[in-house]
């Protein structure tokens, strides 16, 4: 093993271990409600890559948090967010929620849409890799993957280098993708008091 590698495997040993520790100091896993609106970016983006939104699972324990897949957790969420720079739909497309998949730049659920389709080719189910959309303390609406596992639910984001337990996020969690059918949408009850964000509509 070089030496650039193994700095880089102690690395992403040394945040598994804190993120083991922050996610089971508070709450691990997100409350979720029954069905909500899925977003049009969401709903046109299943119109032209139907397979993506058929993904029907029966509910399941969450992914094994291995150190080995943590490491593979970390670096993908690190080689999307070099890999891509960050634009626009409206600088893209010339439309707003277009999603799509990225190559040289994306907007935030392109990133999200990537990270999703390299931990699946991992073998992650599709169950445990879930859309999210939250809202950031400015008011403005954002996307970012929550990834299941058996150590709580962690955030990969185009906006944070660090991959992070869901609740020492500063987002207000609104809705994701269902565990069982990626076409679906249902409502989370973020329910942390400290969240301190704009009004919602």
């Amino acid at each position: 093993m070089t030496q650039k590698k193994g700095t880089s495997l102690l690395l992403a040993v040394t945040i598994w271990l804190g993120a083991w520790g922050s996610a089971h100091a508070g709450q691990a896993f997100m409350h979720t409600g029954g069905r909500t609106t899925q977003p049009i970016g969401h709903y046109e983006f299943c119109q032209r890559e139907p397979i993506e939104c058929r993904q029907k699972t029966a509910r399941q324990a969450p992914t094994v948090l291995s150190r080995p897949l943590w490491a593979e957790i970390v670096s993908i969420n690190n080689a999307v967010n070099m890999a891509v720079a960050p634009r626009t739909d409206m600088e893209i497309w010339g439309k707003e929620e277009l999603w799509s998949y990225p190559t040289s730049v994306g907007d935030c659920e392109d990133y999200v849409l990537e990270k999703r389709r390299r931990l699946m080719a991992l073998g992650v189910p599709a169950g445990d890799l879930l859309i999210t959309v939250v809202r950031q303390r400015s008011g403005a609406g954002h996307a970012v993957l929550t990834v299941r596992t058996s150590r709580g639910e962690f955030i990969l984001d185009n906006l944070e280098t660090r991959v992070l337990p869901w609740a020492d996020t500063e987002y207000s969690y609104l809705k994701r993708q269902s565990e069982v059918n990626s076409g679906a949408w249902v409502a989370i009850d973020d329910g942390r008091s400290a969240v301190a964000v704009g009004s919602v509509n």
